[in-house]
């Protein structure tokens, strides 16, 4: 008793209250405004601007400091991918606080609501921002000094909110831990990434360890583009079951850190979601029951029409609560199977666009605009997520409203006896669809045999598109024509309706349109996706970026290189070559008499070749009177080219 009663203490009301007195993770988020601002002001500090300003004259002083800090590169980056990741994992429980009305402490006018909701998303952004700015900083030791601290803080005041106030309203007395322990969880690892990069700085710095050289070509996109340059096996290795139907890895492939992150945050979203769905419904239905049970016991036990009823309530209650649950697992394990699909579908698309294949893209979409691809970088995740949470819901009904049709057409006539009654009805049902298409393909059947010539060669896999027969093709075509009517209406019937379903199943899959052809347009999630292939395409294409890369070493090489260091370097003969005959080419065009002092000349030179010179010297400064002196050609030789 004694045990049950503190139960009923922790989740009522008034302990909750009380538990809110003191310091909450959503206090201390607000709290936490003044020393994320600290740590931004200390990364601008250290960051230097690359163009300097006209206030950088008058503050001399600063030397460009207080630069902009970024918090992650979500276009070219493919480095500390799943720090960012687990980074996202630490904001998605504040995440999911946007999408609740306890974020807004006070009353607002409804017109209000969308400029404080914005005004509360700006700053989640600025508390949570010093994770991603410390990861990403170039000054390595001083973010993974001031993340280690800022990340311990976050790890104390949401541990020490858990313990000591574990209860809420919706998931009962263990609320936070259940909800929570996936934040707490990114916190920890957060942690061990600041001490790693502490201790690597370290190393770094005691030259224990060689710095890492900041290059634009990742290790995967360099095998891959040597992977397009080997010739392909001829026979190559069968690929097993899982990586035909499921996944195909490719080692030479990674997801960029918006697509991770995005993806870790629609999980962890979408498990605090499952739990709250299921806590409400098991409320609600219990709810029921109460007044069920109110029910029954105002009615006279001789009152055989309200017992009956009674009993139908108690049936349906039973079948909805069994139902609601059997979904909530399928719903859950459904939109699981989405995001993971969908990045499956990013690596593929990718790939087909550096293979320069758009076929499979509307026409429409062949060529979007700029702005609207780099605007859809921005919008991605947030869509993404938002459709993920959305969808589960709409498809968790859907499948609810399937499961209560299955119950109730199929096990509930079983179960009360009506086997015979409920096969009758069946049977009925499938004869009507069974005739419905065994029409239809009665027809296709009729114009393959009579109304189509034969093959022009036995080798034809069907015979080819010419009428044959045709006055009895338009008796045909007159007759059904009146059955067709009618079928074209039960038709148009079911093409709504698998319009519908089919829409309302694939609501979250922004990669791919609900809208008919012609329509895409009107989908801005499936725009949105398009624009960040498009964006991705364009920015990390592993051909464009290597071949960038080239570009700029090419171009470092020769800016830092002296400027006749190639002729003290053995490996460069080619270039040595190329320079004296440069030198060689310019002296004799300067000083023409040296060609007879040459040395493969002294021992064959005749008065004719001497008179010959001469001539074309006097010839020369003959019109160098004339005209004024013209410099010589300018002739460049490139290390690669010879003379």
């Amino acid at each position: 008793m004694i045990r049950n009663s503190e139960e009923q203490n922790l989740s009522s009301p008034s302990s909750i209250v009380s538990c809110q007195n003191n310091i909450s993770v959503d206090l201390f988020l607000h709290l936490s405004l003044v020393p994320a601002v600290l740590i931004t002001a200390v990364l601008s500090f250290l960051q230097r601007r690359a163009q300097r300003l006209a206030i950088d004259h008058r503050l001399a002083f600063l030397e460009g400091r207080f630069g902009i800090v970024v918090p992650l590169d979500t276009v070219g980056s493919l480095s500390n991918r799943w720090s960012y990741g687990f980074a996202y994992g630490a904001v998605s429980s504040s995440v999911l606080l946007l999408f609740s009305e306890k974020y807004i402490p006070f009353s607002i006018v409804p017109w209000a609501r969308t400029i404080v909701y914005l005004i509360g998303a700006l700053e989640v952004g600025l508390v949570y921002f010093p994770f991603f700015a410390c990861l990403s900083t170039p000054f390595r030791m001083t973010g993974a000094v001031l993340g280690i601290l800022y990340s311990v803080s976050w790890i104390i005041i949401t541990v020490w909110d858990m313990v000591t106030c574990p209860g809420g309203e919706i998931l009962g007395k263990y609320q936070k831990i259940i909800a929570q322990w996936p934040c707490v969880l990114s916190l920890i690892f957060l942690l061990g990434r600041f001490i790693y990069m502490l201790v690597k700085e370290f190393r770094i710095h005691l030259q224990l360890e060689p710095e890492d050289p900041g290059e634009l070509v990742e290790q995967h996109q360099a095998q891959h583009v040597k992977r397009l340059l080997r010739r392909a096996p001829q026979h190559s290795k069968p690929l097993s079951w899982f990586q035909r139907r499921v996944y195909e890895w490719d080692p030479h492939f990674k997801f960029p850190n918006r697509i991770i992150g995005t993806a870790i945050i629609s999980i962890i979203g979408l498990y605090i979601v499952t739990l709250a769905d299921y806590s409400l419904s098991d409320a609600v239905f219990d709810r029921a029951e109460n007044w069920k049970n109110a029910l029954e016991d105002g009615i006279t036990f001789h009152n055989q029409t309200l017992k009956d009823t009674v009993l139908w309530i108690e049936e349906c209650i039973y079948v909805a609560r069994k139902s609601w649950l059997a979904t909530t697992i399928f719903a859950s394990l459904n939109s699981v199977a989405y995001i993971f699909h969908i990045l499956t579908c990013y690596r593929k698309h990718l790939k087909r666009l550096w293979k320069g294949k758009k076929g499979f893209l509307p026409e429409k979409f062949h060529n979007p605009a700029s702005a609207i691809s780099v605007a859809s970088i921005a919008r991605y995740s947030g869509w993404q997520i938002a459709f993920t949470l959305w969808g589960y819901f709409i498809v968790h009904f859907v499948h609810f409203l399937l499961a209560l049709l299955l119950v109730y057409t199929f096990i509930l006539p079983i179960s009360h006896g009506q086997t015979v009654s409920m096969l009758k009805h069946l049977g009925l049902i499938l004869l009507t669809i069974s005739l419905v298409i065994g029409l239809v393909i009665l027809q296709v059947v009729l114009v393959q045999v009579f109304f189509l010539q034969d093959k022009m060669s036995p080798t034809d896999k069907q015979k080819p598109l010419a009428l044959n027969n045709r006055k009895a093709f338009h008796c045909f075509n007159y007759f059904f024509f009146f059955y067709n009517v009618v079928m074209g209406i039960s038709t148009c019937i079911l093409r709504l309706l698998f319009s519908l379903m089919v829409g309302t199943w694939l609501v979250s899959r922004i990669d791919r349109t609900i809208m008919q052809r012609g329509y895409e347009t009107l989908d801005a999630g499936y725009s949105t996706w398009i624009g960040m292939i498009f964006a991705d395409h364009y920015h990390n294409n592993p051909v464009m970026v290597s071949f960038c890369q080239l570009l700029v070493s090419n171009v470092l090489e020769r800016r830092n290189a002296a400027a006749y260091a190639t002729f003290h370097n053995p490996l460069s003969a080619s270039s040595v070559q190329a320079r004296r005959r440069w030198a060689l080419i310019y002296t004799l065009l300067k000083n023409p008499p040296l060609i007879l002092l040459r040395k493969h000349n002294l021992g064959r030179s005749s008065p004719q070749t001497e008179i010959t010179v001469q001539a074309w010297i006097m010839a020369s400064q003959t019109q160098s009177r004339q005209s004024p002196p013209q410099a010589p050609p300018e002739i460049i030789f490139t290390p690669e080219e010879d003379c």
